[in-house]
């Protein structure tokens, strides 16, 4: 890409979430890369068969036990994105393997991300990789432009099965069809939005699996507020804060150590995802 084309879109990359509170598409990878990264995650499943890897039929921290997805969450093309938006010191968070399958009736109530993660503030955004096409009838992501600049709203615990969140969450909040939009991707494009703003998706209606993995970045300055302590993966800059304690990279698929690191980092943010709810179903 020339670089006069490469700053308009990093401009375009500040204004658009500045006032709509998310970008999308990014192109990420390219098709035939995005396949081969599925292609891994499916060869990956089929060795952890009953496994609890995540909440609620989640994949969770896939960046600490998966080389693939260690590598995915360093893309430089998604790292320039996130550093025109939190700054040149970068930190992941968590990273999850959201995965409708064919004719699934699962499906996310609306929600705002940062109600549920004691994290300090919102120097934050989450960043939604397609491994494969997420269109309306995959269940796709709907948000509600400009609704990152709401206060944070009161939220209800459902814990529908069928609800992907932990804790089935939803906001309390009214809201027409007419107020929101798809958000479309092809396999290889990126979505990017605030932690506060409102955003949801269907069941999938398609049959394929919709195959999406979500990375939360953030800023070193950012600190937990809830739980005792937290984790991150420095992956750009420097780290000169020190608020949540150093994660490795996995030095391959699987292995105890990675897996050691996963069952802590899970159980602690844990703490500040299921805090006040009156049952906790991990």
């Amino acid at each position: 890409m020339a670089q006069a084309a490469v700053a308009q879109t990093r401009t375009s990359i500040r204004t658009d979430f500045e006032r709509d509170g998310y970008f999308a598409p990014l192109d990420v990878i390219s098709a035939d890369e995005a396949m081969a990264n599925r292609g891994e995650l499916e060869r990956l499943e089929s060795q952890i068969i009953g496994q609890r890897l995540g909440n609620k039929g989640q994949l969770s921290q896939a960046h600490t036990i998966f080389r693939f997805a260690n590598n995915l969450v360093r893309n430089p093309t998604i790292l320039d994105a996130v550093e025109e938006l939190i700054g040149p010191d970068i930190l992941v968070w968590g990273s999850t393997f959201f995965t409708k399958e064919a004719q699934s009736p699962s499906y996310v109530s609306w929600h705002q991300d940062l109600r549920y993660w004691g994290l300090s503030s919102d120097d934050l955004v989450s960043v939604w990789i397609a491994l494969g096409p997420a269109k309306r009838e995959h269940g796709c992501m709907r948000f509600v432009p400009g609704s990152h600049k709401f206060d944070m709203l009161e939220h209800r615990d459902t814990f529908d099965g069928a609800n992907f969140l932990t804790r089935g969450q939803e906001a309390v909040i009214d809201i027409s069809e007419d107020e929101t939009v798809l958000v479309e991707l092809e396999a290889g494009q990126a979505s990017m939005h605030h932690g506060r703003l409102l955003h949801s998706s269907g069941p999938n209606q398609a049959d394929q699996r919709r195959v999406g993995f979500v990375v939360n970045y953030l800023a070193p300055s950012m600190h937990q507020v809830v739980a005792s302590e937290d984790f991150a993966m420095l992956v750009r800059g420097q780290d000169n804060h020190g608020h949540f304690i150093s994660v490795p990279g996995p030095q391959d698929d699987l292995t105890p150590e990675a897996l050691a690191w996963h069952r802590r980092i899970v159980g602690t943010q844990n703490t500040a995802i299921y805090d006040g709810a009156p049952v906790s179903e991990t």
